[in-house]
């Protein structure tokens, strides 16, 4: 397991380490790993929703409106 200090809060409120979005996905963080949009990287986001848990990343633009891969229908996740 990597150690919690490596991940950093981005400068909004949508990239703070604790947000969750309306489709209850939580922000855990980014470690500086590009993202595959422009100027982008990605963080790790986890679903909250019961019986899933899926850890998977997103770039920082996406995190107010991600669904999960696995129970939400939402794109692929990427590397982060």
């Amino acid at each position: 397991m990597k150690d919690s200090s490596m991940w950093k809060s981005g400068s909004t409120d949508t990239t703070k380490i604790g947000f969750v979005n309306r489709n209850n996905q939580q922000n855990h963080g980014t470690r500086g790993v590009s993202g595959t949009d422009h100027g982008q990287v990605s963080y790790k986001l986890e679903c909250m929703n019961k019986n899933c848990g899926h850890v998977y990343g997103a770039n920082g633009t996406d995190i107010f409106q991600r669904k999960c891969p696995k129970c939400q229908d939402g794109k692929d996740g990427i590397e982060y």
